[in-house]
């Protein structure tokens, strides 16, 4: 049999034995279909209606926070999707294809983003959706709404999530399967609840009689709300090779592109829910979206029809799973590759403690809408210079990869085509960091989080176009100035960045001769490069 037979699928509850290693082609059973059910699966959830009510906590009017919503979602999708070609060209995760554009050792810093955007959105997960199960069973069955409730709630969803996790990939996609279906027509139930209650014509604090103070804050308003909106898809920015990487490397690349963009056009759906609703809780329960103490899910269930309640239930436990997974599941798989002695499951275990602990220590030591309003800034202001770097890195090399040398760190060794300078690559990280301190500068969310140069902008939040350009005009400029090998661009050469020819080390260490790893860490067709 050929290494490229079709194999039998394994079983939904086989442990996944991959990790981050490349997947055979044989084993790459899934397709773009199976993707945006994960990534549509993992934020059709109550944490997603939870930032789509931030344009009414911040005072926008209904058809203001609709505008902000679909430029923020929109512009995410847009940045989002190329991410998504990674994983079938490479058969690996993100954070290891990296490697090609930051180094063998530069690779960390997706490894790093990975578990940012991990804790921070499983934590928004199981926060959101334990508040709404233990909310509804109040109403339902008279539940205490004690600390004990709560705690008994986020240990039940972590736990669950976490065993998913370990069982891997196909238990994730066969939840996701469910919660898309699912949690789509609990929230279609959902709009029929509050059909009667809805009003479009909710004004927000931005009249036409508001003052001048209060009218010189919409526009920081307005791009702080797409900006949270925003960080909802670009959090999926590490993940996605996770999941795409059991696609065939065959599959359309338009294809893989297209589904990862429609996931999130997709999750308009929960966002525009969470926005309708909290314009509704503004008008009929507004205690729950004072700014500051602003409790979305405790103000859905007051203005929340008898019969809704059990829906309310349904749609925690539902979305909690999916969300939480797709958070997980890819930083256990990368961080078993970062601590060789960690197997898959081992890391996944680990990540998923550290976790669980930063999940109780942020829901009843900090404020919890403080954490997730700072952790979505940071998220946005670190991941999206990264995935200018790998995009236009995956643009300049013309899509060509050595799938071997991008192992090199996961087996510990040394060398090959993206060793670079001692393991990284300067130009991908100097445009990385140089971009993230700046857009860390000029970060001004209303209320919540301003960098040292916030104010420069009268208020307006521009760290991310800032950041964006920073990472593309400074990466681009540094290729040219600074010509990278002409190895690590394969047959056809490199587009829009120069080249030069040098030798590149021999890759050694472990089993380098005994898993085929080249030693002369060249083919014959291309020049060789130096350390």
């Amino acid at each position: 049999m050929s290494d490229n037979s079709p194999t039998t699928s394994p079983s939904l509850t086989e442990v996944e034995t991959y990790g981050v290693e490349r997947i055979p082609d044989a084993d790459r059973s899934a397709s773009p279909l199976d993707l945006f059910r994960v990534a549509f699966g993992g934020a059709n959830t109550f944490s997603t209606c939870v930032l789509g009510a931030f344009p009414i906590l911040f005072g926008l009017s209904f058809w203001q926070g609709l505008a902000a919503t679909l430029l923020g979602v929109v512009a995410g999708a847009l940045i989002l999707c190329p991410m998504a070609v990674f994983g079938p060209v490479n058969g690996t995760n993100n954070a290891v294809s990296s490697s090609a554009h930051l180094g063998v050792h530069g690779r960390v810093v997706g490894s790093f983003l990975s578990l940012l955007t991990a804790i921070a959105f499983f934590s928004i997960s199981v926060w959101s959706s334990g508040d709404a199960l233990v909310g509804g069973a109040h109403r339902l069955f008279g539940l205490e709404r004690s600390n004990l409730s709560y705690v008994v709630a986020y240990a039940l969803f972590a736990g669950l999530v976490l065993a998913v996790c370990v069982y891997g990939f196909r238990f994730m996609l066969f939840v996701n399967k469910i919660a898309v279906t699912s949690a789509t027509v609990l929230f279609l139930l959902g709009a029929v609840a509050f059909a009667g209650d809805f009003h479009p014509s909710y004004a927000g604090v931005f009249t036409a009689s508001a003052d001048s103070a209060t009218q010189s804050l919409f526009w920081p308003s307005f791009i702080g709300s797409a900006l949270i909106v925003l960080s909802n898809p670009v959090s999926f920015g590490a993940f996605l090779g996770d999941w795409s990487r059991y696609i065939p490397a065959d599959a359309p690349r338009r294809r893989v592109v297209g589904a990862a963009f429609l996931s999130q056009i997709a999750t308009l759906l929960p966002f525009v829910f969470g926005l309708a609703t909290a314009s509704i809780i503004a008008t009929k329960a507004p205690k729950y979206v004072d700014p500051g103490a602003p409790d979305f899910v405790g103000g859905l269930l007051a203005i929340s029809p008898s019969w809704f309640f059990l829906p309310v239930c349904l749609l925690a436990l539902i979305g909690g799973m999916s969300t939480g997974t797709t958070s997980l599941y890819g930083t256990g798989l990368d961080f078993s590759s970062v601590f060789p002695r960690l197997s898959r499951v081992q890391a996944t275990l680990v990540v998923g403690v550290l976790s669980i602990a930063f999940i109780f220590i942020g829901r009843f030591g900090l404020n919890l809408v403080q954490s997730i309003s700072t952790f979505a800034t940071m998220i946005i202001t670190c991941t999206t210079p990264w995935m200018v770097v790998m995009m236009l890195g995956f643009y300049t090399r013309r899509g060509w990869y050595d799938p071997d040398a991008l192992q090199v760190f996961n087996r510990r060794q040394r060398g090959g085509r993206y060793w670079f300078s001692h393991g990284w690559n300067w130009r991908g990280m100097t445009a990385w960091w140089v971009a993230a301190v700046v857009g860390v500068l000029f970060t001004d969310i209303p209320g919540q989080f301003v960098g040292p140069l916030g104010d420069l902008a009268n208020g307006i939040d521009i760290s991310l176009p800032l950041s964006l350009a920073v990472a593309a005009v400074l990466f681009l400029t540094l290729l040219r100035v600074f010509p990278e090998p002409r190895a690590v661009y394969g047959p056809q050469g490199a587009r829009l960045a120069r080249t030069v020819d040098v030798p590149i080390p021999a890759i050694t260490g472990p089993g380098a001769e005994k898993d085929g790893s080249r030693t002369d860490g060249s083919t014959p067709a291309l020049a060789t490069e130096g350390r």
